[in-house]
């Protein structure tokens, strides 16, 4: 009997079933699968537990309320093998005239059969939904869970990125997957490193000739009250920008609410012109991936401890985001804000920078990176595949 008081059929034990996500102990199941399949995993970051559920509710979270979603959870003999979303995020599709579903936080063992049965379901929704296509990982925006590790298997990812299994790439292919798009991620060393003297005064002509002004923050209160200025930069910056969905107020705020506690105020830094306005910001955030794998998922009792922990004095940090105003684009804003931020992170000791995803043929941001010694070392794919 199940929850809903209709008889479930029985099933052969060793068979694979593919189960919709209806109760909240399937929910538990769904995000806490990947805490076994990545159980001694000395690279894999788990997310907090609560906050992983949180962002599976629309109730809890907005960006869901523009997406119609479903979960489901592989088992095979009893035991959950695999996992897997479905998203249609209708404003992506209005976006770009296309009806594609996404899949989502795709987890599994190496069994075909398992894999095989998940995207069958995924594929089959998709169908029943009139998509022409089905792509991803992707999620509800692209502040959520985003691409599929194909490079990079012996390295930490940052919080805000991903960590995948070497099979995963060959399970895609095999079912006909092909790449659509990829993130590329690098890191970089700070250690001896200092502005040259030419980019300090190319940055200070840039200030001077433009009538900009550098806002430091000393608050995380600080940082709320321009918190939707930044989310107007985001929109405007990242509109024609592969996945990307545009922020409402309600979705701004659930986003602001959950990173700003995370956050070191001194490295936070905006550009404002001379009428007020913010030109563009740059965000780092101090290396939470070693605290959260001893946190294991839960805030307490301990992981409040391991995470405040780092946040403070930190010796690596990640390089969140950055956005530049459409109308101050190609004037060296990036170069102001790097330089910016640059100087803040070599002063509080801060030896290694990891970049997040950045788009691949965003050549203009990779070029920045020439003058660190730096390495490439992660990427991440979106795979697409036709649906006939």
């Amino acid at each position: 009997m199940s929850i809903f008081g209709i008889s479930e059929p029985k099933h052969n034990q060793m068979a694979i079933e593919v189960v919709e996500v209806r109760s909240t102990d399937e929910l538990r199941e769904f995000v806490e699968f990947p805490f076994e399949l990545y159980r001694d995993n000395p690279y894999w970051v788990p997310p907090i537990k609560s906050e992983e559920r949180k962002a599976l509710l629309p109730q809890k979270n907005p960006a869901m309320r523009d997406c119609d979603t479903i979960l489901w959870v592989a088992r095979k003999d009893g035991k959950c093998v695999g996992r897997l979303a479905g998203i249609i995020h209708h404003k992506h599709n209005e976006k770009t005239g296309e009806k594609m579903v996404r899949f989502s936080r795709a987890e599994f063992v190496d069994d075909a059969e398992v894999v095989d049965a998940l995207f069958a379901k995924a594929e089959g929704w998709a169908k029943e939904q009139g998509a022409s296509g089905i792509h991803g990982p992707l999620g509800f925006s692209n502040l959520d869970h985003q691409g599929m590790l194909v490079e990079g298997f012996d390295h930490i990812p940052s919080v805000v990125s991903e960590y995948h299994l070497p099979y995963y790439q060959e399970h895609m292919e095999r079912l006909g997957y092909s790449k659509e798009m990829d993130w590329v991620e690098f890191r970089l060393s700070l250690a001896g490193f200092s502005l040259p003297e030419k980019a300090v005064r190319v940055n200070d002509m840039v200030k001077r000739r433009y009538g900009l002004k550098v806002i430091n923050f000393t608050s995380r209160k600080e940082l709320h009250e321009c918190g939707q200025r930044v989310f107007e930069i985001l929109n405007s910056a990242f509109r024609d920008l592969f996945s990307v969905v545009e922020f409402n107020q309600e979705t701004s705020s659930y986003y602001l609410n959950k990173y700003i506690p995370l956050l070191n105020p001194k490295f936070v830094k905006m550009i404002e012109d001379g009428e007020g306005n913010i030109a563009g910001f740059i965000i780092a955030l101090p290396s939470l991936s070693k605290a959260l794998q001893k946190a294991n998922g839960k805030v307490f009792p301990f992981g409040f401890y391991h995470i405040r922990k780092a946040l403070k004095n930190p010796t690596e940090c990640d390089l969140l985001l950055t956005g530049v105003h459409p109308d101050w684009q190609g004037k060296g804003m990036v170069s102001l804000l790097f330089s910016e931020l640059l100087q803040e992170l070599i002063g509080s000791g801060v030896q290694h920078l990891e970049t997040t995803g950045m788009i691949e043929t965003n050549h203009k941001a990779i070029q920045h990176w020439k003058n660190f010694d730096h390495i490439q070392h992660k990427r991440k794919r979106c795979y697409r595949k036709k649906l006939v």
